[in-house]
């Protein structure tokens, strides 16, 4: 799900938004400031077949490409990153969302002419650069990335390191699912929304919630007017530990987990529980304004637009993990995720890995970030902090922080998006809409979306 790119910036702009069009995250003091050298490697040739070079790693000047509210963050760290590392000069732009996706994608197409030494990237967009332009990200193994790979929540170093050679980047922010609630609606229909164990009974007590109060259960976006439409979906496959594609790259979009969540999403559509989001974003804050839905299941980041857009609904939201798609299944799942990648054509490589390092594995750095923007790190131990543990006053007291937490401790599996996530995309999102819109049989339009996938990108299939 999510490809949500809020991440603190002005208007959340979905990252699939993108994949359709063009394209191809308060100061804690100096606390945890005693990283005093990076772990990269000094002067010599690049790494992982780039043109540039590691350079000096104590002195360069390097650029970083980020967006709105990560790369203001990036910027707050600044001063600290330079009482370490007084000769390494860093500029943070921001090159806005989606900008971002079409600079970095030119830039790699060129051979990394123009390309910033730090880049911002998204866990949809990293497997295609990497496929598609070897050589144009650097392998941050050699500079030191290795000693990280246990510090990240679980999947995670998987997903930036899938053949457990060649590191492309390093994990910024991890979100999980979530499902965000009306809990006066829930008590007014005398449902105790804790107590829902599967989604089967969540259906239930979603016809007992329109009876009583006349709301939907959830909202999705029907004519998939908008990229993310099958954000739902999504989340109930990445549930079940399955996704469009599997390890090896092979199409699942037929799998019995595929069609057990298409089922479920008509089976809620067919009770009358799911409101048209038809509009995308803007129809989402609308219905959200006007409590048309007692569900939200959005990521751990959709907490801060919630307090934002209905600030007056203080005290009646409360927020839980999803319930499991089968009784006694996982109610976990790292749902989208940010890294720093380094760019193959950087000329201080070597630099730029000590400003990830500092940014990315200091637990302090990413707790300024989280007081910031509220960017959920994806660093496990930045979580020992007191400010993922303080209770939330608009979520009813409950401790918000530690609820995904628990998420993000859960076992959790690499999620392989391939170069190919914006085809399966657009397929699922048609067969959705065809299953909401026209009752089509979940399984059939599965099928036939894995068989057009497949003939489209020349992958095999799983069945």
């Amino acid at each position: 799900m999510t490809q949500s790119d809020r991440n603190g910036a002005d208007r959340p702009i979905g990252r699939r938004g993108v994949l359709r069009t063009g394209g191809a995250l308060a100061a804690t003091g100096l606390g945890g400031l005693a990283l005093s050298a990076c772990t990269g490697t000094g002067t010599g040739t690049g790494t992982g077949g780039g043109t540039g070079r590691a350079g000096d790693p104590k002195k360069g000047e390097i650029t970083v490409w980020s967006w709105q509210g990560p790369a203001t963050e990036l910027k707050a760290l600044l001063p600290d990153f330079n009482r370490v590392y007084p000769d390494i000069r860093v500029t943070v732009q921001d090159i806005g969302n989606p900008a971002i996706w079409d600079k970095i994608t030119t830039g790699l197409a060129a051979g990394g002419q123009g390309l910033a030494d730090v880049l911002h990237i998204g866990v949809d967009y990293l497997p295609g650069y990497v496929e598609r332009f070897p050589g144009g990200l650097a392998d941050l193994g050699p500079l030191g990335a290795t000693r990280h790979k246990d510090a990240f929540a679980s999947g995670l170093w998987q997903t930036v390191c899938p053949d457990g050679k060649r590191v492309n980047a390093l994990p910024w922010e991890a979100n999980s699912a979530g499902f965000y609630y009306r809990a006066d609606l829930f008590e007014k229909a005398g449902v105790d929304a804790e107590a829902l164990q599967t989604w089967d009974e969540t259906i239930e007590a979603g016809k007992r919630l329109k009876a009583k109060t006349g709301v939907h259960l959830l909202g999705i976006d029907k004519p998939a007017s908008q990229p993310d439409a099958a954000n739902f979906f999504q989340m109930l496959l990445q549930l079940q530990g399955a996704f469009y594609f599997d390890l090896e790259g092979r199409v699942t979009l037929d799998s019995p987990e595929a069609v057990r969540a298409m089922t479920l999403v008509k089976t809620m559509n067919d009770a009358g529980l799911v409101s048209d989001l038809a509009g995308g974003w803007n129809a989402l804050m609308s219905s959200l304004k006007q409590g048309t839905n007692a569900v939200v299941p959005w990521p751990t980041w959709f907490g801060g637009i919630v307090e934002e857009q209905v600030p007056a609904e203080a005290g009646k939201w409360k927020v839980r993990l999803p319930p499991a798609v089968r009784r006694g299944g996982p109610t976990a799942a790292t749902v989208n995720s940010t890294h720093l990648a380094v760019a193959g054509s950087s000329r201080h490589q070597a630099a730029a890995w000590c400003f990830v390092e500092f940014a990315l594995t200091r637990p302090a750095s990413q707790v300024r970030i989280y007081r910031g923007k509220g960017i959920a790190p994806a660093l496990m131990k930045a979580y020992d902090d007191a400010v993922f543990h303080e209770p939330s006053a608009f979520f009813s007291g409950q401790k918000k922080g530690e609820i995904f937490l628990a998420a993000l401790k859960a076992p959790s599996p690499a999620v392989n998006y391939t170069s190919d996530y914006a085809r399966a995309l657009k397929l699922i999102t048609d067969a959705q809409s065809r299953v909401l819109l026209k009752g089509a049989d979940p399984a059939t339009v599965l099928r036939e979306a894995a068989a057009e996938l497949v003939r489209q990108t020349g992958r095999k299939a799983a069945r």
